[in-house]
C-alpha cells in the first residue's frame, strides 16, 4: 500500500471517486446533476487541490483505491482555533472490494500528521455510522455544543 499526495496528474481519478463517493452517499443523483459534476470537478480541482485542499490517495500499483480530502481555511483567530487554521474532512472513501482493509485509517493517519505540521488547530468532519469508530480510532472527539448546526441554501 502506499499514501501519497494527490497531484494534477491525478484529476481524473479523483472526479471518479469523488462521484463514486457521492452516489454512495446520496443515492441516486440526476444525470443533469451528474454531468454537471463531471464537467465542473475537474477545474475545481486543478484550482484547490494543493493550495487550499489536500487529497490523500492509497493505492496498489497505478490504481488509486482510497482517498480523504482536507479543506483547509484560515479565520481570524480564536481560543477555539488559536492559528486560525481549521480544517474539514470530506469524502473519505474506499473502494468497495478494498474495504476493511486499513485503507481509510492509514490514510487519516496521514491526513492528521500533515495537520500538526501545518500548525492546524482543529479538524472537523461528519461521520456516517459506517465511519464512527474509524474517526474515534484516530483520536476524533464528539463534539458538544452550544451552537446549532445550521444552513442557508442558495440555489
Amino acid at each position: 500500500m502506499r499514501i501519497d499526495k494527490a497531484s494534477d496528474k491525478d484529476i481524473e481519478e479523483l472526479v471518479g471517486l469523488r462521484l463514486a463517493y457521492l452516489q454512495e452517499d446520496l443515492g441516486e443523483i440526476s444525470e443533469s446533476d451528474l454531468q454537471s459534476l463531471k464537467e465542473a470537478l475537474p477545474q475545481y480541482f486543478r484550482k484547490h487541490l494543493n493550495q487550499d485542499l489536500f487529497v490523500y490517495i492509497a493505492g496498489e500499483e497505478k490504481e488509486i483505491i482510497a482517498c480523504a480530502f482536507l479543506l483547509v481555511v484560515e479565520k481570524p483567530m480564536s481560543p477555539m482555533f488559536i492559528t486560525g487554521k481549521t480544517g474539514t474532512v470530506l469524502n473519505v472513501y474506499t473502494k468497495p472490494k478494498y474495504r476493511k482493509r486499513g485503507y481509510a485509517k492509514q490514510l487519516m493517519k496521514a491526513l492528521l500528521e500533515d495537520a500538526k505540521v501545518n500548525e492546524l488547530s482543529v479538524i472537523e468532519l461528519k461521520a456516517t455510522d459506517d465511519g464512527y469508530h474509524l474517526y474515534k480510532s484516530v483520536g476524533f472527539e464528539d463534539v458538544v455544543s452550544k451552537y446549532h448546526n445550521m444552513r442557508f441554501k442558495l440555489n
